[in-house]
């Protein structure tokens, strides 16, 4: 059993095939205002201005969730995180993402028991029913001053929390496609692995140095990649 082994997915583009942010902005109608307000307001302020336009339209919390769940999942994502898991892997989600969002999709597929811990952006439905977003820095975490991640979330800053909380023999598994998983990307060691989504962000920031990162680099592209790939490291670890 993979007991010492830790697994972090990021949630965009990793878990979901899409961006869900701009997922809801499409499918919901919200690009003309959303393009319109893009280029003055930080990003989770921005999301939580386009809930309040859903609100003010009559959207409720349960349209939101059913466009979510139309979000691709592809289903050896679903079936590499069953995997991982039944192998005894912890599994956690850092995400810039926000808790709706994701506690909606893991639901619907079937994988909520899976992960023990979701960092995000926190969200709740105020008592009029909107769906409010707030930065994960000054809710969960002390703002940071990270020149690599965006003001609301410093993964790396995730990371290092996580690894202080477990027992120093835990490996880890990271999983992501974003300039945010960078981050956290250099705070593994040998003997670990980061899983870039090829050509994308992180895969293009290792590829540039990749000296700068101590631990394994596999990419991947698909879906049916990730869980190749994924469950072969797990089994690397154990033997």
């Amino acid at each position: 059993m993979a007991t010492a082994t830790v697994v972090i997915f990021d949630f965009d583009r990793t878990i979901i095939d899409d961006d869900s942010d701009s997922w809801i902005i499409a499918e919901m109608g919200l690009t003309p205002i959303f393009s319109q307000l893009s280029s003055t307001m930080p990003w989770t302020p921005l999301m939580n201005r386009m809930m309040e336009e859903l609100h003010s339209q009559g959207f409720t919390t349960g349209d939101i969730a059913q466009c979510l769940k139309r979000a691709l999942l592809h289903p050896n994502i679903v079936s590499a995180i069953k995997s991982a898991h039944a192998l005894g892997c912890e599994l956690r989600i850092i995400s810039d993402a926000n808790a709706f969002y994701i506690d909606t999709i893991l639901e619907h597929h079937g994988l909520s028991g899976c992960f023990s811990e979701i960092n995000t952006n926190p969200s709740f439905v105020d008592e009029e029913g909107r769906l409010r977003i707030a930065p994960f820095h000054d809710t969960a975490l002390d703002p940071h001053d990270c020149p690599l991640c965006p003001p609301n979330m410093c993964k790396g800053l995730v990371i290092d929390r996580i690894r202080g909380s477990l027992p120093e023999n835990k490996r880890f598994i990271y999983i992501g496609d974003g300039a945010g998983d960078y981050c956290p990307t250099l705070k593994l060691g040998r003997g670990e692995f980061v899983m870039p989504r090829k050509n994308y962000p992180l895969w293009n920031r290792i590829c540039s140095d990749p000296k700068l990162v101590e631990a394994e680099v596999h990419d991947w592209s698909s879906g049916e990649e990730l869980e190749s790939i994924l469950l072969k490291l797990i089994n690397k670890l154990v033997t």
